[in-house]
C-alpha cells in the first residue's frame, strides 16, 4: 500500500514538473497556428482559434483580399467586398485604365473609357504617332498621318538624316541628300576624321588628311610619344624622339637614378653612375 501510495505520488510530482514544459509547447503551436491564418497558409487550423483571433484572422484576410483586388490579382474575390470597397475598386481600375490608355500601354481597353475620355486619348495616340514618324523612333503608321502632317514629316525625316550623315551618326542614307548636304557631310567626315588622328583616336584614317592637317596630326603624335615617354609609359618610342629630346630623356633618368642611389630609395642602378656620383654615395676611408 504504501509502494503504491509512494508511485502515485512521484507520478503526481512528474506531471506537476513537465506542465510548464507542455503549456509552453502548446502556447508555440498555437501562435504559429494564429500566424499561419493571418498568412492565409493550408496550415491554418481554425478550429484552434479562440473567437478574438478568429475576428482578427478575418480581418487580415479581408485586408489582404481587398489589396488582391486593387492589384488585380486572380485571388481577388469582389464579392467579399463592402459595397464603398467595390465602388473604390471601380473607381481605381477606371483610372488605372485610363492612365494606361494615356501611356499607350497594350493594357489599355478603349471600350471601358468615357467618349471624352476616348475622343482625348485618340488625340494623344495621334501626337504620339506623329512625334514617332517625325522623330523616327518607336512604332510609326504613316496611314493615320493627314497629307499636311505627311509633308511635314518627310522635310523633319530629310533634316534628321541630313544632320545624321553631317555627324557621323545614326542612319545616314547619302541617296537622300541634296547636293549642298553631301557637300557639307563629306566636309564634316574630313574634319573629324582630323580630330580623330589629332588626338590620337582609333577612328583616324591618315590617307583622307590635307598637308596641314597630316602636319598638325604628325606633331600632336610627337608630342603625345614625347609625354610617354617623359613618364615612362611602355607606348613609348623611343626612335621616334630627336637627338635634344633623347638627350634631355637620358639626363633626367640619369639624375633621377644618381638621387636614388644617394638617399637609398626608389630605383637604383649602381652601375649607371660616373665614379665621383659613386664615391659620393660610398666615400673612401682614409
Amino acid at each position: 500500500m504504501k509502494t503504491s501510495l509512494r508511485k502515485y505520488l512521484w507520478a503526481q510530482v512528474a506531471c506537476l514538473s513537465l506542465w510548464p514544459i507542455l503549456a509552453v509547447a502548446q502556447s508555440f503551436d498555437l501562435a504559429q497556428n494564429l500566424d499561419a491564418c493571418k498568412a492565409g497558409r493550408e496550415s491554418c487550423d481554425h478550429s484552434k482559434l479562440s473567437p478574438a483571433q478568429t475576428a482578427e484572422v478575418a480581418l487580415v484576410s479581408h485586408g489582404r483580399n481587398v489589396a488582391n483586388c486593387r492589384n488585380s490579382y486572380d485571388s481577388c474575390d469582389r464579392s467579399q467586398l463592402s459595397e464603398p470597397e467595390t465602388i473604390a475598386l471601380a473607381l481605381a481600375d477606371h483610372r488605372r485604365n485610363v492612365s494606361d490608355c494615356n501611356d499607350g500601354m497594350q493594357s489599355c481597353d478603349h471600350s471601358k473609357l468615357t467618349r471624352y475620355e476616348a475622343q482625348e486619348m485618340a488625340a494623344q495616340e495621334h501626337q504620339r504617332n506623329l512625334a514617332a514618324c517625325t522623330d523616327g523612333t518607336g512604332a510609326c503608321d504613316r496611314s493615320k498621318l493627314t497629307p499636311a502632317e505627311t509633308g511635314e514629316v518627310n522635310i523633319a525625316r530629310r533634316q534628321l538624316n541630313a544632320s545624321d550623315c553631317a555627324n557621323g551618326a545614326g542612319q545616314c542614307d547619302h541617296t537622300q541628300l541634296t547636293p549642298t548636304q553631301i557637300r557639307d557631310a563629306a566636309a564634316a567626315e574630313l574634319q573629324r576624321n582630323a580630330q580623330n588622328c589629332d588626338n590620337g583616336w582609333d577612328e583616324c584614317d591618315h590617307s583622307k588628311l590635307t598637308a596641314p592637317q597630316a602636319k598638325q596630326t604628325a606633331y600632336s603624335e610627337h608630342r603625345r610619344n614625347l609625354a610617354a615617354c617623359k613618364d615612362g609609359q611602355e607606348t613609348c618610342d623611343y626612335t621616334k624622339l630627336t637627338a635634344p629630346e633623347a638627350k634631355t630623356l637620358a639626363d633626367a633618368e640619369h639624375k633621377r637614378n644618381y638621387v636614388a642611389c644617394l638617399k637609398g630609395y626608389g630605383y637604383c642602378d649602381l652601375s649607371r653612375l660616373t665614379g665621383e656620383e659613386t664615391r659620393s654615395i660610398q666615400p673612401e676611408v682614409h
